[in-house]
């Protein structure tokens, strides 16, 4: 079982950065990759960043060289470094532990209780 808990969340500017942690609890955690999405309101959850546990990553384009996934196995946390913050960057971020193979991210039923990112523009 795996257990994930997201902090960092916050109201930053149109322009700013912003910093995310997923600290994670469980023997499971490592061997697992690590996944970033993120639901506004009235939209669906969407894709954001995944990480494999040897660094491997990938992106939405929509966050494409602004965003930056990394994790710190020896922590058991992941992270999310997020930059140049638009206001429909605005949503509640979750964390997931997944799969990662042939470059793209798979989740898994493991999921954070998320944590708000507000834009303000």
């Amino acid at each position: 079982q795996v257990q994930l808990v997201e902090s960092g969340g916050g109201l930053v500017q149109a322009g700013g950065s912003l910093g995310l942690s997923c600290a994670a609890s469980g023997s499971a955690f490592r061997f697992n990759a690590i996944g970033w999405y993120r639901q506004a309101p009235g939209k669906q959850r969407e894709f954001i960043a995944g990480i494999s546990r040897g660094g491997s990553t990938n992106y939405a384009d929509s966050v494409k060289g602004r965003f930056t996934i990394s994790r710190d196995n020896a922590k058991n946390t992941g992270y999310l470094q997020m930059t140049s913050l638009k206001p429909e960057d605005t949503a509640v971020y979750y964390c997931n532990a997944g799969e990662f193979y042939s470059g793209s991210y798979y989740p898994r039923n493991y999921w954070g209780q998320g944590t708000q990112v507000t834009v303000s523009s």
